[in-house]
């Protein structure tokens, strides 16, 4: 049984810091896709990481401030999240596609999530 747990999510002051986690079990292999869906607002990607090379992808939204990484040693992808801004704000989600191996079709096709960790930045 696929299983992916989030953690690390705060509330925090506008140009702090989080990191978040995703545990994974279940799987042998996997890339892992970051979202976040604030308040009144649609799904957004923000981050993926490969499994076969840890080749990464960024929304501009975050491009240079947020940083995804893995440690397959211990099943878990982190998304660190510097200088963070009001807009940051949401529930983040950890995501997966079992089978496969890269980011390809990331924001549309993964099917496995975590039940997600709220960051909220205050101003």
């Amino acid at each position: 049984q696929v299983q992916l747990v989030e953690s690390g999510g705060d509330l925090v002051e506008s140009g702090g810091s989080l990191r978040l986690s995703c545990v994974v079990s279940g799987l042998d292999y996997f890339p892992i896709g970051w979202f976040r869906q604030a308040p009144g607002k649609e799904r957004e990607g923000v981050s993926c990481i490969n499994d076969s090379d840890g080749l990464t992808y960024y929304s501009d939204s975050v491009k240079g401030r947020f940083t995804i990484s893995r440690d397959d040693a211990k099943n878990t992808v982190y998304l660190q999240m510097n200088n963070l801004e009001v807009n940051d704000t949401g529930i983040y989600y950890c995501a997966t596609k079992p089978g496969q191996h890269s980011c390809l079709n990331w924001r549309t096709n993964y099917d496995s999530w975590g039940q997600g960790t709220q960051v909220t930045v205050s101003s």
